[in-house]
């Protein structure tokens, strides 16, 4: 979908182009959720108010005025702040500029969700910045696209070259586009996006594993062309799937643009490098942070909360030190099972989570270079059939884990599993569930970019399959059978998936029907189970150790991601988190349980004697206060002076490093905003408990669990 907010003056498929470049479910996620988003006005807006702005910076370094500066960025929408039949318009300083709105994804009232905004800026100062007013307006008329012809008409060409034992290999992106345009991703009259895919072919065929992919963005009356090129070692049933290195050269018509000799391209991974063809704009984005955090779209931060200056030039160092390149993985860790606190553990990564606060170039940098790396882990399975991530629907058997036997399909005899590997399948990269980092969702979210789309699908797609099939209950996808912790992250990118995948594209019902499943599995073991624990606590999967304890912090870790999956809309998760909600409500407010001690470790919910979980917080406390080696503390006022020296603590300091930005209180933060925000009883006295306690962590430093409530 796409539209320009009013008439434009000027016919684009008049101008230059060719001169100056030198020659489902589309009502949303409606089918498990309502609404998306806490915020929005509920349709209310009028048309014609602003209700966010962007800042359009110009990082050309160079102190002239430019004219005529076209932008590409990606915008999510609270609830009703764009009504079903209205579209986005622009504005700076009262006057309408042209804005080509590619709607994505629609709220389940219709209203818009998300969408790719291109603008064209009159003037933008040197070095200097404009501000974009976006307000809701009628639709108006469409000038014509910018035809992929009018690029074909100059030199252009983007080519990837592959020498691979003793072979050349190649693909070209003007062959492509010649030969076919698909749909295109971007479609209008300030600019328009293709992407066209090809295996490297070479004089004896196309190669069997490696495929080349271009997205090509071209504007209008411009000589700026957007390429990414993206090579993928992931078809799921392939035979002989296995790494392969090779020599690799990226060229254009005019340049060289990237080689790399010996580089290894691991199995089920890909490679992607972007660059501009011709001139580079040299224009970034700022978005409304208030704005952002309200949409309910991303998790609630701090909004008084700036990331400081000395995190934000160590995150730029650290990124510097290991900048992507194909087959890298820029921030991230390499072993992901790792224990331990880590910055990439949270809601989002602290990374994500500075730039999202701060809307600073180095922590988008960074952001953005881990994102790209992203596709260098092993996760990646693709449906040659289809192209696209391969289904559950289609192969409700395959798996990575369990005997030859479990992947066969009882009803047709037929084997889902894959292919055993033909040669070197090793990687540096070790991919864990449990300790998941949300890789891709916010660059995204926030660049319209296709290639984090589909990382987000692929990655929500793995830790499904992963499973043996019996414990997902084959088709489902169910996460249930992990540790808690691989249960809450791979519920909230499963519901990030489900959420922000366009409208029309094909796997929005596949991944919105999987939260649904997940949703029900979970209502009916917990929520219509008269014999679940009165605690709310989560007790299927790895959750419980032989001595009646459980992790509180995991707990507190799938307790936010079920909030997370209401605030994106899918209200059949609210009684759930009304459960769940129960239990860091319960450890701060509940008779005769010292808050102090929500943040243990370990803490006791079970009587293994009687193989009987604790009926009342009292209980958990006195077997805890045992547990911990600290009997004589369960008589002392609760955070007090007395409890505080026992303990070898502050006065009022909860157990479990309170000052670390990476502490089990820290942890239990996001679970208990989601509680408030669950509306139980005791929740905001809870929280207020929390916040009055005396040891508290600094987030500037690294906010990934920086939460709070939304108003």
């Amino acid at each position: 979908m796409r539209n320009l907010a009013f008439s434009l003056t000027t016919t684009f498929a008049a101008l230059a182009f060719l001169a100056a470049c030198g020659g489902t479910d589309p009502a949303g996620s409606g089918g498990t959720g309502g609404d998306g988003g806490s915020a929005g006005n509920g349709g209310h807006n009028p048309l014609g108010e602003t209700f966010t702005k962007v800042v359009v910076v110009d990082r050309s370094g160079g102190a002239s005025e430019r004219e005529d500066v076209l932008v590409t960025f990606a915008q999510p929408f609270a609830v009703g702040d764009v009504p079903s039949g209205a579209t986005v318009a622009a504005r700076i300083e009262g006057v309408d500029v042209p804005l080509q709105v590619d709607a994505k994804a629609t709220h389940a009232d219709g209203s818009l969700r998300h969408a790719v905004l291109t603008a064209r800026i009159p003037k933008l100062p040197g070095s200097g910045s404009t501000t974009l007013e976006l307000y809701p307006a009628s639709a108006g008329e469409e000038g014509a696209s910018v035809a992929a012809s009018e690029l074909l008409a100059t030199t252009f060409d983007a080519k990837v070259s592959v020498e691979l034992a003793g072979k050349h290999y190649e693909a070209s992106a003007r062959s492509l586009l010649e030969a076919k345009v698909g749909p295109a991703w971007l479609d209008g009259p300030l600019v328009s996006e293709w992407s066209v895919v090809a295996p490297v072919a070479g004089p004896d065929g196309a190669h069997p594993h490696l495929t080349a992919r271009f997205d090509v963005r071209a504007y209008a009356g411009k000589p700026s062309v957007l390429v990414s090129v993206t090579v993928e070692n992931d078809w799921a049933y392939e035979p002989e799937p296995q790494n392969f290195t090779y020599d690799l050269a990226i060229d254009t018509d005019k340049e060289s643009v990237y080689t790399k000799s010996g580089l290894v391209h691991l199995r089920k991974a890909r490679w992607r490098k972007a660059f501009w063809w011709g001139e580079d704009p040299q224009v970034d984005v700022e978005h409304d942070i208030p704005y952002l955090l309200s949409t309910g779209a991303v998790p609630h931060f701090d909004p008084t909360l700036a990331p400081a200056e000395t995190a934000l030039a160590n995150l730029d160092t650290a990124y510097s030190a290991k900048a992507y390149e194909p087959m890298g993985i820029g921030l991230a860790e390499e072993y992901m099972p790792q224990t331990g606190g880590r910055i990439d553990i949270g809601p989002m990564p602290g990374w994500s989570a500075m730039w999202l606060l701060s809307m600073d170039e180095r922590a988008k940098r960074a952001t953005l270079g881990t994102a790209d790396g992203a596709g260098s882990w092993p996760i990646h399975y693709r449906d040659k059939v289809t192209d696209r991530i391969v289904s559950l629907e289609d192969h409700a058997y395959m798996t990575l884990l369990g005997n030859p036997g479990d992947a066969v399909n009882p009803e047709t005899g037929v084997s889902d599993a894959f292919p055993a590997c033909g040669g070197d399948c090793s990687s540096p990269y070790e991919p864990d569930s449990a300790h998941q980092p949300a890789l891709v969702y916010l660059p995204y979210l926030l660049t319209g970019d296709r290639y984090y789309l589909e990382e987000l699908q692929f990655w929500a797609n793995f830790n499904m399959l992963q499973s043996n099939p019996g414990f997902r209950e084959n088709r489902k996808g169910l996460v249930q059978f992990d540790q808690t912790r691989g249960q809450a992250w791979s519920l909230r990118t499963l519901g990030q998936a489900a959420y922000i995948t366009p409208d029309d594209d094909p796997m929005k019902k596949y991944f919105t029907d999987r939260v649904g499943y997940n949703i029900d599995w979970y209502k009916k073991n917990y929520i219509d189970n008269p014999d679940a624990n009165v605690l709310g606590i989560i007790t299927n999967g790895y959750s419980l150790y032989d001595d009646g304890t459980m992790a509180p912090w995991m707990d507190d870790f799938f307790t936010w991601s079920v909030g997370h999956l209401v605030s994106l809309g899918f209200e059949d998760a609210r009684p759930l988190l009304e459960y769940k909600s129960k239990f860091p409500v319960g450890r701060m407010t509940g008779p005769d349980f010292c808050w102090v001690f929500a943040s243990v470790y370990h803490l006791p919910v079970k009587d293994t004697a009687q193989n009987k979980f604790f009926t009342t917080f009292a209980e958990a406390y006195q077997a805890s206060v045992v547990h911990e080696g600290h009997p004589e503390v369960a008589s002392m006022a609760c955070g007090g002076p007395e409890m505080g020296a026992a303990l070898m603590l502050q006065a009022g300091e909860m157990v479990g490093y309170s000052p670390s930005t990476q502490g089990y209180p820290a942890n239990m933060q996001p679970a208990l905003a989601a509680a408030v925000e669950s509306k139980i009883p005791g929740a905001q006295e809870a929280w207020d408990v929390f916040m009055a306690r005396s040891a508290k962590p600094d987030y500037s430093t690294e906010p990934q669990f920086a939460v709070v409530p939304r108003p």
